[in-house]
């Protein structure tokens, strides 16, 4: 059974990275919107509606953003700094990034993060994280 359809908003720098979030996506049949930003600056911008992304019809609220903890300009840490402080509707945010910290990982879910996955992810472990959310 296929998924109703949201917003998906990816914060990540790694053009190879972006491509296998598609692909998995893809092979998980969730219909989905997926808008790509490639760091926390522009990641904020995109979630306030300021600048390029202010018109919602295009660029419209996410269900879910996969956020990279390690990115240029503001990190993904900041923009989960940043959220901490809005109120932005309904958003589950999961962590995508190559660190396996504990410090990382404590410091991620104490800011809002509800899934924390190591890169490479799999088909399995993503759509584990994802059935725990409340997507709409």
């Amino acid at each position: 059974m296929d998924k109703p359809a949201y917003t998906v908003l990816v914060a990540e720098d790694n053009p190879g990275d972006v491509l296998l979030v598609r692909r998995t996506l893809l092979k998980a049949n969730f219909s989905h919107v997926l808008q790509i930003v490639v760091d926390g600056e522009a990641a904020i911008a995109y979630l306030a509606g300021e600048g390029d992304y202010a018109d919602r019809a295009r660029f419209p609220l996410p269900s879910l953003l996969l956020l990279d903890l390690k990115m240029p300009r503001k990190s993904g840490f900041d923009v989960l700094e940043w959220l901490q402080q809005q109120m932005v509707p309904r958003l589950a945010v999961v962590v995508l990034t190559t660190s396996t910290k504990n410090e990382d990982i404590e410091r991620a879910y104490a800011l809002g993060a509800k899934a924390y996955l190591v890169k490479p992810i799999t088909l399995e472990r993503f759509m584990k994280a994802l059935e725990t959310l409340e997507l709409s």
